[in-house]
C-alpha cells in the first residue's frame, strides 16, 4: 500500500464513503471555502489517491486541505454508513510528519512544545507563572502599547490576544487514592491546561462533588492527555502519554476517571482504539476508556441533589465537539442547567457547529477559524443570553475572545462553575 501504511487499513479505508454529501452542510471549512477539497468527502478522495500513489505524501496540496480540516466530526454524525472521518485524518496527519522535513526552528519549537512542556505538568505549570507576572506585573500594557509585538511572527501575536489573564494557582490539594465513602469515588483527570487557566473550574468542580456526596482524588503523576500531539500526527508521542495516565490512574480506587475539558474527555475515552495493537496495554487501555466519564455525563446518572439557590439569569450552552461528536453527550448538560432555578436556558442555532478552536486551529488556521467564530458570534447575539456556557477550555477561550473582540457583553462559563454558584447561593 502507499504512505498509509502505519494505520490500520480498517481506519483509512473509504469503502464506506458512499459520496451521498450529507457531510458537507455540517462541515465549517466547506461552508467558509465552497471547495469540495475542503469538505470531509473531498479528503476522503485525497487520501484515496495517495493510496493510489497519484499523490505524494510531501505535496502542499495534501499537506494544505488535510490540515484546514478541525477534526470537530460533526461529519461523522451526519454520515449514513459510519466512516471514521477523524482516524482518517489522524493517520493522513501521521504520514505527513513522517515523510516531511521541517526546517530546523520548526524542528526545535515542536520539540519543544510537544516533547519537552507538555508531558511536563512542572514545567507547564513554571511557564504559565511567568505569564502571569507578564500580565500582572504591567509588562504585558508596555508590550501592547509599545507595538513590539509587531516584530513577532503572527502566530505569536494570535497566542498573546487569545490568552485570557491567568488565575492564581488552583488551591486544593487531593489524594492520590479516592477514599472509601461517600456515593461513589472518581478520580479527576486535570489535564495540562486546565489547572493553569481554568483552575476555577476545577475548583467548582470539587465543589460540587463534594455537595453530592462524591469522594475525589487525582493521582500527580498523570499527564497531557495526548490529543494535541494525536491531531498534529505525533501518533507514537500521543500513545506514550495514553501509557503514563493508564500507570498513573492504575490503583486509585475510584469507580470513574471524570474530566471537564470535553476534548480530554473524548481523548481518554479512545485510548482502547489507540493501544488496540500493543500487547501489554490494550487490556488495559479498554478498561481504562471504560471509565472515563465526562463531568455533565457522571453527575446525570449520579443523580444530583436539588438544594440550589436561584440564578436568575438567561443563558445559553454551546455544544463543544468533542462532546457532541466525540462522545455523543448533548442532553445531560442542558438538564444540568435546566435544573437551576431561576436559570432560563435558551437555545443557540447551530450550537453543534464548531466555535473554530479545535486545539490550536485558532492559531495554525487563523483566518478561517476567524470567519468560523464570527459565526457563532452572530448566533450567540440573537439569543440575548447573559451567559454562555460550554465544557471545553478551547471554546471557553475562543468564544470570550469572540465576544471581547466585537464588544458583546456576555460571559462564558463551564456549566459546573453555574451549578456551583446555584449551590452557593443557596449556602447563603
Amino acid at each position: 500500500m502507499s504512505g498509509l501504511e502505519p494505520a490500520q487499513p480498517d481506519e483509512i479505508a473509504n469503502l464506506n464513503c458512499i459520496h451521498c454529501g450529507l457531510c458537507l452542510p455540517v462541515c465549517p471549512t466547506y461552508l467558509q471555502l465552497g471547495s469540495e477539497a475542503d469538505s470531509p468527502r473531498g479528503r476522503i478522495y485525497l487520501i484515496n489517491a495517495l493510496e493510489e500513489g497519484r499523490v505524494a505524501p510531501t505535496s502542499a496540496i495534501f499537506e494544505k486541505h488535510v490540515y484546514r480540516c478541525l477534526e470537530c466530526r460533526a461529519c461523522e454524525t451526519a454520515c449514513p454508513s459510519g466512516v471514521r472521518y477523524s482516524a482518517m485524518m489522524n493517520s493522513a496527519r501521521q504520514v505527513i510528519r513522517e515523510h516531511k522535513k521541517p526546517g530546523l526552528g520548526e524542528q526545535l519549537l515542536r520539540a519543544l512544545i510537544f516533547r519537552t512542556v507538555f508531558p511536563r505538568r512542572r514545567l507547564i505549570h513554571a511557564s504559565f507563572r511567568l505569564l502571569r507576572f507578564y500580565q500582572r506585573s504591567g509588562l504585558r500594557k508596555l508590550v501592547q502599547a509599545s507595538r513590539v509585538l509587531m516584530l513577532f511572527p503572527e502566530k505569536l501575536r494570535l497566542m498573546e490576544e487569545l490568552l485570557p489573564e491567568v488565575p492564581r494557582s488552583p488551591g486544593y490539594r487531593l489524594p492520590e487514592r479516592a477514599a472509601p465513602e461517600g456515593r461513589s469515588r472518581v478520580s479527576l483527570f486535570e489535564g495540562c491546561i486546565m489547572p493553569e487557566l481554568f483552575g476555577p473550574v476545577h475548583e467548582a468542580t470539587l465543589r460540587v462533588l463534594g455537595h453530592n456526596d462524591v469522594s475525589v482524588c487525582s493521582p500527580s503523576r498523570q499527564t497531557c492527555c495526548g490529543a494535541l500531539h494525536l491531531h498534529d500526527g505525533e501518533v507514537e508521542l500521543a500513545r506514550e502519554l495514553a501509557r503514563r495516565n493508564i500507570e498513573a490512574f492504575a490503583g486509585d480506587g475510584a469507580d470513574f476517571i471524570v474530566v471537564n475539558a470535553a476534548g480530554c474527555g473524548a481523548m481518554l475515552k479512545e485510548y482502547g482504539e489507540l493501544l488496540r495493537e500493543d500487547p501489554v496495554y490494550a487490556e488495559r487501555a479498554a478498561d481504562f476508556s471504560g471509565r472515563v466519564k465526562d463531568i455533565s455525563e457522571y453527575l446525570e446518572e449520579l443523580g444530583i441533589y436539588a438544594d440550589m439557590g436561584k440564578l436568575e439569569i438567561k443563558a445559553t450552552y454551546d455544544d463543544p465537539c468533542h462532546l457532541a461528536h466525540g462522545q455523543g453527550i448533548r442532553t445531560a448538560p442542558r438538564r444540568l442547567l435546566k435544573s437551576i432555578p431561576g436559570l432560563k436556558l435558551v437555545e443557540l442555532r447551530d450550537s453543534e457547529r464548531c466555535c473554530g478552536s479545535a486545539g490550536i486551529y485558532n492559531i495554525t488556521q487563523p483566518e478561517l477559524a476567524a470567519g468560523i467564530l464570527e459565526e457563532k458570534i452572530s448566533n450567540l447575539k440573537l439569543t440575548g443570553a447573559q451567559v454562555v456556557a460550554s465544557g471545553n477550555p478551547g471554546c471557553l477561550l475562543q468564544i470570550q475572545s469572540g465576544l471581547r473582540r466585537n464588544g458583546v457583553n456576555m460571559k462564558v462559563a463551564h456549566p459546573v462553575e453555574l451549578l456551583d454558584m446555584a449551590y452557593s447561593q443557596r449556602r447563603s
